[in-house]
């Protein structure tokens, strides 16, 4: 949300400097992302000044250039080449001088140099309308009036220029009271106020109006329940044009695009005070009667946007006297009753609409409006007239509009504040501080918090409607808080806590254990919307009302998520990423189906470049090492089987009591270039609950550690290509000596002196008699029974 810093000093007078406001703001949580700079003219015609044209000359050394003498008033004459082809001598014209940056409208510039064009010295540039943001007209230079325009004085003097410092707010949702500079401003001086800092507050209130004659317009509302309060106000005569440049000034500083007069000021009320208004052509209005309910489902209607949509007749509906949806309530207008310029007379519309029902038509139809933003989550219902008054005003003065008749109202059931009651010992606890009374009074009633009366512990208190995120009594201790200040909070020295054994066979232990072990690999943890997008729909578990068409789907895999945080650190030259992420997958099958899963994701280099290892990109194989140690703390056998999975280009799984646990694999070329990723990724997930129900259920037992050495021996095999590591690992463990304690592969060749079809694998073997030190005999008695195994199994040869 973006605030304009001269807007807000509409509402709150202070002398404070803008970057501290933005601190402010930030700890009384409305957190302030950046601050921008804007000028309602780029560069704000610096450096250009009133030249006049001296002499006027064809350029020697081309056809359509002129050389041209220009008087700055600077006492010295300038020589500037123009191809303008209406620049004659004895013309005032704006001068852009050495050092003049000239910008497009994309913000892109280029700085005014001394140069020599066509062998001829230039010393500045004489402008045109384009040149300096004024219009799109570049048919020639701009040529000024002598008789306004003084030689050498500022051009920027002649104009009113708006120049401005916008904050970027990271507002939460619930925040619908800072929707708005009002509320902003509200929220600042409740802040300022309670903390020594001095300003003063403007607060709004309703307009008093003069109205003319009377209308013979009508209102009726069908379901208070869905618009509790609505009021409308006709002006007649109004005259459509364009804004004046201080409201197009105010709404571009926030980003928004002046559209006329009529229009930009229900947006200025809009962003102004957090109130949305509508207005309808009057003329456009059967049987000058408004009607507010709903219409049968199925019923065609055409938004401004041009598109027809179907209503699911549970949309608030604002029709004419024959039923006819002039408006979609709170989200769109109508194509047919908007206002042009033909528009004479406005029924003007201001209305507290029911959020629910807001909400569901705005997403049923994917829509999002600056308007149904605000009434999703609640606008105040108390500020409509007030609203409405200053719309009708400025309606007045800019349009010309007169207000006829009474203005119309339906608000039969007042919405109440909230009632709350808070207790000091409460917030003493939430807070581990004390606050004085007198300092929560004062801050609550600068929050517009009313103290209803005092009891014994505490105050009951009236929350104004406009909080609708305020209805308990741990919202207002979080309230108080944000004024009194977080870092007035002194962090406690000491804390106490009382350790809980968590249960071997608890699912929580296995995962802090998983998470612990790949932290002290390296690994980060990332956490994951579960909402996303999704290409293929099959098994798709959709939502009912998304947020947006990229929230459309509860997440399939957390692979992607995974991709999305590589490609994320790739960018910012992050490129070795060693990620894991605890999180639920969801699936709609023959039932909807949720599964809880780790997956892990490594990319670039294993270890951080340096001088003994230079170069050590990770691979399927350091990740299939990763895997097997957390499989260990499993105390289960696995078996591994070649995957086909889609997701991969090679894969395997792991198998326990026949249930697949583990999926890894390098991740297949076409979603790396989905997701723009141009480094090979490994992947791999690991079912939780399943690895939960599988692991072993003994007991940890403590042994002594051996008195006598380990014995290594290796072997070096012959086998086929076809012959995986994990068969021979495989067949190892199944000998009945209980001495081979650790198996592992520490040579692969595969090449030259080599008989076709054959590769060499070398295996070393550790073993250990925990009783005595073992004998050659028993020894080789081990090495012979692996031999044997091996030949029958394998057919492998041992190489010398």
């Amino acid at each position: 949300m973006k605030i304009s810093n001269n807007w807000l000093k509409d509402f709150i007078k202070t002398d404070i400097k803008t970057e501290r406001i933005g601190e402010f703001l930030t700890d009384i949580g409305l957190e302030v992302e950046g601050i921008e700079k804007f000028e309602s003219i780029k560069g704000s015609l610096e450096r250009i000044v009133v030249g006049k044209v001296l002499t006027c000359e064809k350029h020697p050394n081309a056809d359509k250039l002129n050389k041209t003498t220009v008087d700055v008033g600077t006492g010295k004459i300038l020589n500037i080449v123009c191809g303008a082809p209406n620049v004659a001598e004895g013309q005032t014209v704006p001068v852009a001088v050495v050092g003049t940056k000239i910008y497009a409208k994309d913000g892109s510039f280029f700085e005014i140099k001394e140069a020599k064009i066509r062998g001829e010295v230039s010393q500045g540039m004489i402008c045109a309308e384009d040149e300096l943001g004024l219009s799109d007209d570049h048919g020639g230079i701009m040529v000024l009036d002598e008789t306004r325009y003084e030689v050498g004085k500022k051009f920027a003097d002649y104009f009113e220029l708006a120049n401005d410092e916008v904050f970027e707010i990271g507002l939460t949702p619930n925040r619908t009271d800072a929707m708005s500079h009002y509320g902003v401003a509200r929220d600042l001086f409740a802040y300022l106020s309670t903390n020594q800092q001095k300003s003063e507050f403007n607060k709004v209130s309703s307009e008093v109006l003069n109205n003319e004659g009377s209308h013979n317009f009508s209102l009726e509302v069908e379901n208070t329940d869905l618009t509790p309060r609505y009021i409308g106000a006709v002006i007649e005569n109004v005259k459509v044009a364009e804004s004046p440049a201080w409201l197009k000034d105010r709404l571009k500083a926030i980003g928004l695009s002046p559209i006329n007069n009529v229009v930009d000021i229900t947006n200025y009320i809009l962003h102004g005070l957090g109130q949305p208004l509508h207005a309808f052509d009057g003329d456009k209005i059967e049987g000058r009667k408004l009607k507010v309910g709903t219409v049968a489902e199925g019923t065609k209607f055409t938004t401004l946007d041009g598109v027809e949509r179907t209503l699911n007749g549970s949309e608030i509906i604002i029709k004419d006297g024959n039923d006819n949806p002039l408006c979609i309530a709170g989200v769109f207008g109508g194509a047919n009753s908007g206002v042009s310029t033909e528009t004479k007379t406005i029924f003007l519309e201001s209305a507290y609409f029911n959020p629910v029902a807001v909400r569901k038509a705005a997403k049923a139809h994917g829509l999002n409006t600056d308007a149904s933003f605000r009434f999703e989550r609640g606008v105040d219902p108390n500020i409509t007239r007030t609203a409405l008054t200053h719309a009708v005003k400025l309606i007045s003065e800019l349009a010309e509009g007169k207000l006829v008749g009474e203005i119309l109202e339906e608000y039969p059931n007042k919405i109440k504040d909230n009632y709350v009651i808070i207790r000091f010992s409460k917030i003493e606890q939430i807070l581990g501080t004390k606050i004085h009374r007198e300092k929560v009074k004062e801050i609550l009633k600068a929050l517009d918090i009313q103290v209803l009366n005092e009891i014994q512990n505490g105050f009951e208190v009236s929350v104004p409607a406009y909080r609708a995120d305020v209805t308990r009594e741990i919202d207002i201790i979080e309230e108080l808080l944000r004024i009194y200040g977080y870092n007035k909070i002194d962090a406690p020295q000491k804390i106490s806590f009382t350790p809980v054994k968590l249960n071997a066979k608890d699912q929580d232990e296995l995962e802090n254990s998983w998470a612990r072990t790949l932290q002290s690999l390296g690994f980060n943890e990332v956490m994951n919307n579960s909402l996303t997008s999704v290409k293929d729909e099959t098994d798709a578990v959709k939502l009912l009302n998304p947020l947006s068409n990229d929230l459309a789907f509860m997440r399939k895999s957390l692979l992607e998520g995974l991709l999305q945080n590589a490609i994320y650190n790739i960018n910012r030259k992050n490129q070795d990423i060693k990620f894991f992420e605890f999180g639920k997958i969801y699936h709609k099958k023959e039932k909807y189906e949720e599964r809880k899963q780790l997956a892990i994701l490594v990319s670039g280099r294993d270890v951080a470049e340096n001088w003994l290892q230079p170069k050590s990109a990770t691979g399927f194989y350091n990740l299939k090492a990763y895997v097997k140690v957390l499989l260990e703390k499993l105390a289960v056998d696995y078996k591994e089987i070649a995957s086909s999975d889609g997701r991969f280009s090679d894969a395997l799984e792991y198998e326990i009591n026949g249930e697949t646990v583990v999926r890894i694999g390098k991740v297949a070329p076409q979603m790396l270039k989905d997701f723009d990723i141009d480094q090979d990724c490994f992947y791999a997930e690991i079912e939780l609950e399943l690895a939960q129900k599988l692991r072993s259920e003994n007991e940890l037992k403590f042994k002594d550690i051996p008195k006598f050495n380990k014995i290594r021996r290796d072997l070096a095999l012959l086998i086929d290509k076809n012959v995986q590591y994990q068969d021979l690992y495989q067949t190892a463990k199944k000998n009945k000596s209980p001495f081979i304690k650790n198996i592992n592969l520490f040579d692969v060749y595969e090449g030259k002196n080599l008989p076709e079809g054959k590769k060499s694998y070398a295996m070393s073997f550790e073993l250990l008699n925990e009783e005595k030190t073992l004998e050659e005999k028993e020894i080789a008695s081990v090495m012979e029974s692996l031999i044997k195994s091996f030949q029958k199994e394998f057919n492998a040869e041992l190489r010398s």
